[in-house]
């Protein structure tokens, strides 16, 4: 079974949920997040995620956290999509990845369906996923 959008292995290393990722949601050829391969030529090129600098799975496992190119896209996200990679990050060092992604089903789900965040569409949960 592939996991639900609200899984550990499906929060990238920059913070970024790929369960809420039009990428992910999609029906026709869904990516299956930033730490499965195959990957799409986006992610699998992506600085991020091919970092040399972090000591750990995400980016807060980083002397330079948060760096120029994580603060950059969290300011293109925060203005965009009105979320933040920071903020994620800072939750799950924290607070712990499981508490984080309650908050992530709070925040995106509803009626059994996953808000996404670049689209604004509501998408069915895949994995088995039930709303809270």
């Amino acid at each position: 079974m592939e996991p639900s959008p609200f899984e550990p292995e499906l929060i990238a290393p920059c913070g970024m949920n790929c369960g809420v990722c039009r990428a992910y949601l999609r029906s026709r050829n869904p990516c299956r997040g930033c730490g499965e391969a195959p990957l799409p030529k986006s992610r699998a090129n992506c600085r991020m995620r091919l970092c040399e600098n972090r000591t750990g799975r995400f980016c807060y496992d980083c002397v330079d956290f948060p760096c120029d190119r994580l603060k950059h896209l969290d300011r293109r996200y925060r203005a965009r999509y009105g979320m933040s990679e920071i903020e994620n990050l800072e939750c799950i060092r924290d607070h712990g990845m499981e508490r984080f992604l309650e908050s992530e089903r709070e925040r995106w789900v509803a009626d059994g369906c996953v808000f996404c965040v670049h689209d604004t569409n509501y998408y069915p949960i895949r994995g088995g996923e039930r709303s809270p």
